[in-house]
């Protein structure tokens, strides 16, 4: 008898320390109704493994298939339902468009590369387009390859980065219009996926030569590096998550789709590598820094796998996943800022289908309709902290946090979006004197117009 119980109280422990308490453990995954989702959109057919959608509290972006050049829609949140075929498009590259993304810190300016050499930002009026967008705001020209990648500076204001098929890794001083940094020597092989660490300080690359880079943005030096992080010759994508680490998907040997967590100062070991499948689709990963989870998107696949990524063994801890019964040919993330707070939702994915984008939204169940301050710390608002100029000149800037309490309601317009043409490489010198003696008249003016009706204002009283 005392054995018995002696092993039954053993195997208590044991099962205690087996299940591992977490809030995200029941997060579930919906889709919205059939009338929620945005149909009828030719949702492009390039092989390109980027995200083909970007999406912010205000529209949603989605490449589609265009004849003559590349194209891709901007719609308002709201718009949903049936989009009529004559709906405008955005439509200037000369080539397919293969990657998109919004600005963090202006809601209205979003940035696309192509596969014509070029990166292209473009302004959205409020409201959406009522005509087709051709000319852009700026045009950045600097690759000599297509275009595959595109990521803005999380804190500094104006900051882009882009890397193409020439294997070059490019930042943008987007007011300027100009290349600030050019890293076109570390890289022997196309660049799979780019991405830049909370603050902007760093630079995370995979490259089709089997190595994983830690960059210095601004130097274009390399910090860290591993070789061989997969095994496998397939693509390899790469995400920071909390704490500096680095999370990584890739292939075996064999073929079979793995998640890999590696702590860049001790690069030779993964802190944890787990195989996952025998999916051909390229893992796409979404990492939360407010929850620690992680979500991974197939291409090609018609699930959501998450995860969580915390400090204890074994670091990447499966939780649920997603299913339905379509495919998913790319995907876009909300922001935080942008999610329904009231509802416990915590992520929202923007599903493409062939002909059709279906929002998923993940909500953690919880009784209370009170606000839930543990799913929800401050998280990343749309203020950036450095303007580009000083970022460029050595100046860091900390994310600028704000409190999704009441859900998110922007206190301040939106930061404005000038580019300084005086400024840009494409205009003489002449030209900037001109554009300059031109800013101070309307300035004399504005300050004549101003005199005289403070003069007429005294005046009356």
């Amino acid at each position: 008898l005392c054995l018995s119980v002696s092993l039954s109280h053993g195997l208590v422990i044991m099962s205690r320390k087996v299940v591992r308490t977490s809030k995200f453990r029941h997060v579930f995954g919906q889709a919205v109704k059939a009338d929620q989702c945005y149909d009828d959109i030719r949702i492009s057919q390039m092989t390109w493994d980027s995200n083909f959608c970007s999406v912010n509290p205000k529209f949603v972006a989605m490449i589609v298939e265009a004849s003559g050049g590349g194209a891709f829609i901007v719609l308002p949140l709201s718009k949903t339902g049936r989009i009529d075929m004559s709906y405008p498009n955005v439509c200037g590259h000369t080539g397919p468009v293969l990657d998109i993304e919004w600005c963090p810190h202006n809601d209205n300016i979003i940035a696309s590369g192509s596969e014509d050499c070029s990166v292209m930002i473009w302004e959205i009026p409020e409201g959406g387009l009522t005509q087709p967008l051709k000319d852009p705001v700026v045009k950045l020209d600097g690759h000599s390859k297509r275009v595959g990648i595109l990521s803005w500076h999380p804190t500094a204001h104006n900051v882009l980065m882009s890397a193409g098929c020439d294997n070059v890794v490019i930042l943008w001083n987007v007011a300027r219009g100009e290349a600030a940094v050019r890293i076109d020597s570390l890289h022997t092989d196309l660049i799979y996926s780019a991405c830049w660490n909370s603050d902007g300080s760093q630079i995370l690359t995979s490259c089709k030569d089997k190595k994983l880079r830690v960059l210095d943005p601004r130097k274009g030096t390399v910090i860290a590096e591993k070789d061989k992080p997969h095994e496998g010759s397939r693509p390899v994508r790469a995400v920071f998550v909390s704490e500096g680490k680095i999370l990584t998907t890739g292939f075996s040997r064999m073929s079979e789709r793995q998640v890999a967590l590696w702590d860049p100062k001790s690069f030779d070991e993964p802190l944890t590598l787990q195989e996952l499948d025998t999916s051909s689709g390229v893992l796409l990963p979404f990492f939360d820094p407010d929850t620690g989870v992680v979500y991974l998107c197939g291409k090609g696949d018609s699930s959501i796998r998450y995860f969580e990524v915390t400090d204890e063994a074994p670091y990447v801890h499966y939780l649920s996943m997603y299913s339905s019964k379509e495919s998913q040919k790319g995907m876009g993330y909300m922001p935080k800022r942008g999610l329904e707070v009231n509802k416990c939702e915590i992520a929202r994915f923007y599903k493409l289908h062939e002909r059709k984008c279906e929002p998923i939204v993940m909500t953690v169940p919880r009784k209370s309709d009170l606000f839930q301050e543990d799913l929800y710390p401050d998280t990343v608002g749309p203020e950036p902290s450095v303007e580009a100029d000083d970022w460029f000149a050595g100046k860091e800037g900390k994310p600028i946090l704000i409190s999704l309490k009441d859900g998110f309601v922007a206190t301040t317009k939106n930061k404005e979006f000038k580019v300084i043409k005086s400024l840009m490489s494409t205009t003489s010198a002449s030209s900037d004197v001109q554009a300059l003696q031109n800013e101070v008249k309307e300035l004399r003016e504005m300050v004549e117009d101003l005199t005289k009706r403070v003069t007429e204002l005294e005046s009356k009283n």
